[in-house]
């Protein structure tokens, strides 16, 4: 299992206090990758104790928008979602939902992120394609 990593969790919620309310936790971030987890909670379910499809939308758009914000070309202000597709494949009921994205494509005026999400066996339970708007 991949430790958290306090300071970058910090940065990240200080500049996006949303990823604090979900309970979003940093694990690593490079233009290349970045990873993040959520941790399963009562707060956080669907019926049947399944964490919400919410839950792990707002995981990978932030992650993504993370993703996406590390790639910026020079000048760039920022970036905002414009468009993201959710797959959902299996259940999370335990444990945490491991974020990974990657960068698709990187332009000058958007960028396209996919981001898959795993649990804590390793298991695909959810894959999201967002393309962002660079400001």
């Amino acid at each position: 299992m991949e430790a958290a990593d306090p300071d970058l969790t910090a940065q990240v919620a200080a500049a996006a206090p949303f990823t604090s309310l979900l309970g979003i936790e940093m694990v690593s971030a490079s233009a290349d990758e970045v990873r993040a987890r959520l941790a399963w909670s009562e707060e956080r379910c669907t019926a049947g104790d399944i964490l919400h499809g919410g839950a792990l939308m707002g995981l990978a758009d932030n992650v993504g928008g993370f993703c996406a914000f590390l790639n910026l070309p020079d000048g760039a202000a920022g970036t905002a979602t414009i468009e993201s597709k959710t797959n959902f494949f299996g259940p999370v009921r335990s444990g945490y939902v491991h974020a990974v994205s990657r960068p698709l494509h990187t332009g000058r005026r958007t960028i396209v992120v996919d981001t898959e999400l795993f649990d804590d066996a390793g298991k695909l339970v959810a894959r999201v394609t967002q393309t962002q708007a660079v400001l």
